[in-house]
């Protein structure tokens, strides 16, 4: 009797789904259909937020480059952004036989073991430059990242190590951050974490149930305002996008990002009040998207944006803070 196949690991069934998705264009955000793109997105992290976090980096990584005049990757090819800083990252550019090099560690690197591509923040001196390597070649190491989450459990996101690898500039010294464009992909994200609380929260309008519970009717209320107000401001923001795309438009994409995530938030606890324990226990699929979209909405800054949206409207004129 022949042996059972091996489980696949989760990150394997990832590339896949991935890969099958490359040909599936977005548009360009501030091409005039920056609310089509978030939609795009939206879908997918109702779909999956794993795979909405390779396919949102993969396309802002395609928008940076066009972003910057640098031109597309050869057809077919996974891309990541990993811009992550803290104590552990210690890669550096420096110039090297035949053109610039990568040495050292960064951190939280999301689809290492499956991208073929990334476009990485680095230090050269003190400017911080963006570069585009091939992760294909001699000098790149994944080292085991004891990656043992339960939220996001099939997107590991650990390190990588780089040994004199080449690499190519893309833009000047510190484009990365200057272009408005950094901004605008931050709401994109927001749009992934939006679809994913719209998929939970589908789980707790059942007509009948909703009828006969009036403690359920008033925490799907609760949602609703939640969820209206967070769509509402996405269209919103992809119209100014769309109108003004050289505009970085902080205060609104930081204003988006933190009211989608407490959307969320309300989300997770008004379905785990309404619903009990049993979707949680017996339904992967949904507890599986529970657990990561509370750990995905952590790329919020949480209360550092709240204080900076907090001192931004305190140094505005009184008629001008929350005018219709």
């Amino acid at each position: 009797m022949a042996s059972p196949a091996p489980a696949s690991r989760p990150t394997e069934t990832l590339e896949a789904r991935s890969r099958a998705r490359l040909g599936q264009g977005l548009p360009l955000p501030g091409r005039g259909d920056t609310l089509g793109r978030w939609r795009a997105l939206a879908a997918i992290g109702a779909e999956d937020l794993a795979l909405a976090k390779v396919l949102e980096a993969h396309h802002d990584a395609l928008a940076i480059l066009a972003e910057l005049d640098a031109g597309p990757p050869p057809p077919g090819t996974l891309l990541a952004v990993w811009a992550a800083e803290g104590p552990e990252s210690t890669v550096t550019l420096r110039e090297g036989p035949g053109g610039p090099r990568l040495t050292g560690r960064k951190p939280w690197c999301s689809g290492a073991r499956f991208v073929d591509a990334a476009l990485l923040a680095v230090r050269e001196g003190e400017q911080r430059q963006l570069v585009l390597v091939d992760l294909r070649q001699p000098g790149v190491r994944v080292p085991p990242s004891g990656w043992d989450a339960v939220g996001m459990s099939a997107i590991e996101s650990g390190p990588v190590d780089f040994e004199s690898v080449p690499c190519r500039r893309i833009g000047a010294p510190g484009a990365y951050l200057a272009r408005p464009g950094f901004w605008h992909g931050g709401a994109g994200v927001a749009a992934c974490w939006l679809g994913a609380a719209i998929a939970i929260a589908q789980r707790m309008a059942d007509p009948a149930r909703v009828e006969r519970d009036p403690h359920l009717a008033a925490a799907l209320g609760r949602v609703d305002m939640a969820l209206g107000a967070a769509a509402a401001l996405l269209r919103e923001l992809a119209a100014r996008i769309d109108a003004d795309p050289g505009e970085p438009h902080l205060r609104e994409v930081v204003r988006l990002r933190s009211v989608v995530e407490r959307a969320g938030h309300d989300v997770l606890d008004a379905a785990a009040r309404t619903m009990g324990p049993g979707p949680l226990c017996l339904d992967r699929e949904h507890a599986q998207r529970c657990a990561d979209l509370s750990v995905f909405v952590r790329q919020s800054h949480a209360d550092r944006d709240w204080a900076a949206l907090g001192r931004e409207a305190a140094m505005r004129e009184a008629p001008s803070r929350w005018a219709l």
